[in-house]
């Protein structure tokens, strides 16, 4: 057992730490609350509504009171609700709906409480995979993984993806109002497919993705949306999908996930079209490790941890970039495929968007 000379410890540093880890701590507590106020319609009980009694959310929710008035006050206590002290009401402020009620909303947040649920429910893989070196696949991971990223991206892409990013790639948008030729690689559950193919009916999309659960769950949510004639979805690998001439080839998220990402790079080099792109989306990292200390990198470094290195090591590991691979690593892997341009089209906090042509 580490022993730790007490004299050696700073007082104010261990404070800090000590200050970090309980807000943590409460933060993952928190997690759950927001789950179980997204599953019981609590959140949805409050928006809008203006104050109401603990009494009035739990009628209005069909669940019992004092279990609500318990989840209100750590509401209160998180700072995801408002409290008025006077008339003993809760209330959601339009601020706090955005975020954790309206479900639309390029904000809203508690879906993606599913992925750490499935890191811990998969603990046990990740522990015996730091031990032995194997790699986990993606459908091997509990099925809240699969369901929280696709919910999270999916509103991210729906406030951007057509309105900001597609739009800062070189004369993409004229050929897909014209009628081009789409492959989305690594489409999960098709969530980017079926907002292109919504936007642009002139053309067609092709999504592509190794696990065959996300593909049929896919095809549901393009005929729902009433695109099912313009996108289309197979199991397919990422370096040996079928088809050619495509003007625009797209990986959202996906190819730090792949095992051989130069070999998924070059295969698109072969398919693409004469003067097709390559549309890029990572997450947001900085290329130098000091240079990603913060909430988002911590965040996409955890999960790249257990999930996207995990996979890339099942998928053959040749190279295994991480989700904070950054842009000079990922212009790297498309020199080696071929292409002669690569830039930056855009960025939030959460994304790089970049664009590669041959």
């Amino acid at each position: 057992m580490t022993h730790i000379e007490h004299n050696a410890i700073d007082p104010a540093k261990l404070d800090a730490i000590l200050a970090r880890a309980v807000g943590d701590l409460s933060a993952g507590y928190g997690g759950v609350m927001v789950s179980l106020g997204h599953r019981l319609g609590l959140y949805k009980a409050l928006a809008g509504a203006g104050p109401l009694t603990a009494g009035e959310v739990a009628g209005r929710a069909g669940c019992a009171e004092r279990y609500v008035r318990e989840w209100l006050n750590s509401q209160v206590a998180g700072g995801y609700v408002a409290y008025h002290a006077v008339s003993d009401t809760y209330e959601l402020t339009p601020e706090q709906a955005f975020v954790l009620a309206d479900e639309d909303s390029p904000a809203f947040m508690p879906n993606a409480w599913n992925v750490p649920a499935s890191m811990w429910a998969d603990e046990d893989k990740a522990v015996e995979a730091f031990r032995t070196g194997r790699g986990i696949p993606w459908g091997d991971h509990d099925g809240r993984l699969h369901c929280g990223v696709a919910s999270f991206y999916r509103n991210a892409y729906r406030g951007s993806l057509v309105a900001e990013w597609l739009p800062a790639l070189d004369g993409v948008i004229a050929k897909l109002e014209a009628g081009a030729l789409v492959a989305d690689i690594g489409c999960g559950h098709g969530h980017s497919t079926v907002l292109m193919a919504q936007a642009f009916p002139a053309s067609r999309f092709r999504g592509f993705d190794t696990h065959p659960d996300s593909v049929a769950e896919a095809g549901r949510i393009a005929a729902a949306a009433g695109v099912g004639g313009t996108a289309t979805f197979a199991t397919a690998r990422a370096d040996d999908y079928p088809g050619a001439g495509y003007d625009l080839i797209c990986f959202f998220d996906a190819l730090h996930d792949m095992g051989d990402p130069v070999a998924a790079a070059a295969h698109a080099a072969r398919t693409l079209a004469p003067d097709g792109t390559v549309m890029l989306v990572e997450p947001f990292a900085n290329d130098r490790v000091e240079d990603n200390v913060s909430p988002v990198a911590r965040l996409y470094y955890a999960a790249s941890t257990t999930i996207c290195c995990a996979h890339a090591i099942s998928d053959g590991g040749h190279l295994v970039l991480g989700a904070q691979a950054g842009e000079a690593r990922l212009a790297e892997v498309f020199r080696k495929a071929g292409f002669t341009r690569f830039r930056r089209a855009a960025e939030t906090p959460f994304n790089l968007i970049l664009e590669a042509k041959l």
